[in-house]
């Protein structure tokens, strides 16, 4: 693999890891009663979702 997509596969495994604990302290924090701040977690989930898929899709183009 070369330099580019090894960097690349990196960090989408290392954004993948803190969608998932995003995620989770989102859940953990919602269970303990903290609705504005399980709010302000789900945001940020969706915002690293999207630039997972978007790094993704960069992953993918051939180069």
């Amino acid at each position: 693999m070369d330099d580019l997509g090894a960097r690349l596969s990196s960090a989408t495994t290392s954004l993948t890891e803190l969608v998932e604990t995003v995620s989770d302290t989102a859940e953990a924090v919602l269970a303990a009663g903290d609705e504005s701040t399980a709010t302000d977690l789900f945001e940020v989930e969706r915002a690293l979702r999207t630039a997972l898929r978007r790094l993704t899709g960069v992953s993918r183009r051939p180069r």
